[in-house]
């Protein structure tokens, strides 16, 4: 199998046959653009891991750490607040490697404690009643008394956490990269999870409750909803492309932390967040807008809005699609001020002043890079700023 390795950031020419670049270009995992015969153009667009299409093996590593990438998928997940515990992560090189070590570790220690156990609805035709008859079905069985419809709770270890923590281990040892000894504990877990159900792809994912009693397993079932759902990017494509794979994508990871993050760095300035709020530009309410977030400092007024833009090709100069979209937000909730927050490095701290509006448009740059308290500082700075008057003119 052929192997291209990326960097978020660049390119690299490869060869491929046509029938290969038009699968790898179809599947959206990568840009794939002709040099010349038998050599093409891969860059990235946006996403972060690894994926198999056609043949070929994609490895696309991030420019931020991979600790800090799942802290920030985790946090976005989980809004209970700043978890420095959550990233506890070995820095792997490869986030294959890194998610695997991570999930291994946190499930070994959820399960130190044994399995856990708890109670789930079971609906079954048994030859005797157990729980409650299940009236309505049992009335289809044309009179017929044997088996009864019935409906009980049934004290078991098939529960959503264990369902969850068994289906990421076994999707992790699908994945190329994984170490062998990591493999071998991955293995370890799926055996001891055996008597849960495994869940099928492609169906939304079990719900389950953080609860004193399942506290051990916390950590762990949120690193298996990440696995999980890194995995779910595999799927059949139109025109029968098939894309296997753990990826992310870094634009959504970083549209989804900035909109929790600020939402809860807000919260102590009181009203309430709406994350992508639903506004029309004109009256006809012909044209749909969806800001990232919009502000309420009281009732139904807004008060702010913010736009997250990671931004992960290389440009220069002003943002100016960046800037029309904001004015757009701007113009259609009567603000005079917006907010672009954008991932340190793709654009600088500026504030724009729209002629004949007394609109001003403000551009952040949030590092990803920071330590803990100095990415959480930068955003409670980031909610100052928005929460602040905007200056007389």
């Amino acid at each position: 199998m052929a192997l291209i390795e990326l960097e978020e950031l660049g390119g690299k020419t490869a060869a491929l046959t046509d029938a290969q670049a038009a699968a790898l270009a179809a599947s959206g995992v990568v840009r794939v653009s002709r040099r010349r015969s038998g050599t093409w153009e891969v860059e990235p667009c946006g996403k972060v891991g690894v994926a198999r299409v056609a043949g070929v093996e994609i490895r696309i590593t991030p420019k931020i750490p991979i600790r800090r990438l799942l802290f920030l998928i985790g946090y976005a997940r989980d809004q209970g607040g700043w978890r420095d515990e959550d990233v506890e992560l070995a820095d792997f090189p490869d986030l294959v490697p890194a998610a695997a070590h991570a999930f291994a570790r946190q499930a070994e220690r959820a399960l130190a404690g044994g399995v856990l156990q708890g109670y789930r609805t079971v609906d079954d035709a048994l030859p005797v009643v157990r729980g409650r008859i299940r009236q309505r079905d049992q009335v289809r069985r044309w009179g017929l008394p044997a088996p009864v419809e019935v409906s009980y709770d049934d004290f078991s270890v098939d529960i959503a956490e264990n369902q969850l923590l068994r289906t990421a281990a076994s999707e992790l040892l699908a994945l190329p990269g994984v170490p062998a000894a990591v493999r071998t504990r991955l293995r370890a877990i799926a055996h001891r999870l055996a008597l849960a159900t495994p869940l099928r792809r492609g169906r939304p994912l079990p719900a389950w409750r953080p609860t004193r009693l399942n506290a051990r397993y916390h950590h762990a079932v949120r690193l298996a909803e990440l696995v999980l759902r890194g995995r779910s990017f595999d799927q059949d494509w139109p025109g029968t492309v098939r894309v296997n794979g753990f990826l992310f994508d870094m634009v959504k990871v970083f549209e989804d932390f900035v909109t929790v993050a600020l939402a809860e760095a807000l919260r102590p300035y009181g009203g309430r967040c709406k994350a992508q709020a639903r506004l029309h530009l004109t009256r006809e309410r012909r044209v749909l807008l969806k800001p990232d977030l919009v502000w309420y400092a009281t009732g139904d007024r807004p008060a702010a809005v913010v736009d997250a833009k990671y931004k992960a090709e290389r440009t220069s100069g002003v943002p100016q699609q960046d800037l029309y979209q904001m004015l757009a937000y701007c113009t259609a909730l009567g603000l005079p001020r917006g907010h672009l927050v954008y991932a340190k490095g793709q654009q600088p701290e500026l504030t724009h002043h729209v002629r004949n509006s007394g609109v001003e448009l403000v551009q952040h740059a949030l590092d990803l890079e920071q330590d803990l308290p100095g990415l959480r500082g930068q955003v409670a700075r980031i909610a100052e700023a928005i929460v602040s008057p905007p200056p007389d003119t």
